[in-house]
């Protein structure tokens, strides 16, 4: 059996999240003793034993949905945002003189994957609603992680980038690049990252030990976590954004 959080799974909240499943495990009665922080995400969401995971919105509606089941979505209270969504912080160095997101066309991105709702999909859909024709430049700096894409504009390699607003607060508070680096704009909101289970698991009930899991965990965890509660966004609210 596999389960793992690794969203925003990070050496300063590995603790926590272990604390966080250790709690749902003992609710739900039943999972893999520890979480998995190391095997690939593409196969920890599609291996057969899977417990509980937690993905991006892009993959989940762009083909995982058919291979998962949908849990909950976790509520980190991202301001701005209803309860489960969230939205993106396009940033950029702090002592960059351009002031507006269009004044970047033809600058270089920094992008943590292709497959990101929060780090590709969410800024061009932010670039096209603003300027059809606007295009960054074509040599895009992969990235692998958002805080790799953070720190990569803060060293000047790229101009720019889009990173969720939970791992924006969680790099402010945890590493030192952000203080080199500014929000330009905003995204729009979006539902946030599900939690998912394999075919074999009870979602009700997972959602339930998830819920009171999160209301046992103590403050310090639940700070660390920025983590507030879950909530049920339904399967169809992921599915009718546009793919990018």
């Amino acid at each position: 059996m596999i389960a793992s959080l690794p969203m925003y799974d990070t050496p300063q909240t590995a603790s926590a999240n272990n604390k966080l499943w250790q709690a749902i495990r003992n609710n739900y009665q039943r999972g893999p003793e520890t979480l998995d922080h190391e095997k690939n995400l593409q196969e920890t969401w599609r291996a057969p034993d899977l417990v509980l995971s937690q993905t991006c919105g892009l993959p989940y509606r762009s083909g995982l949905h058919r291979s998962v089941q949908l849990v909950g979505t976790p509520d980190y209270g991202v301001t701005g945002c209803p309860p489960g969504y969230y939205r993106s912080c396009i940033v950029v160095r702090a002592d960059d003189s351009r002031a507006t997101f269009t004044e970047f066309q033809g600058a270089r991105l920094a992008r943590n994957d292709i497959g990101s709702q929060s780090g590709w999909a969410a800024i061009l859909e932010h670039a096209r609603a603003l300027d059809a024709e606007f295009q960054f430049d074509d040599d895009i700096v992969e990235t692998g992680c958002h805080a790799e894409s953070a720190r990569t504009v803060a060293k000047g390699i790229a101009d720019i980038a889009a990173v969720d607003a939970v791992t924006w607060k969680i790099l402010r508070r945890d590493d030192p690049a952000a203080a080199r680096l500014r929000v330009l704009e905003e995204t729009r909101p979006t539902p946030g990252l599900p939690f998912i289970a394999g075919k074999k698991e009870n979602a009700p009930a997972l959602f339930d030990a998830i819920k009171q899991a999160i209301a046992t965990l103590g403050p310090e965890d639940r700070h660390c976590l920025l983590l507030n509660d879950i909530v049920f966004i339904p399967r169809s609210a992921y599915l009718e954004i546009p793919l990018p």
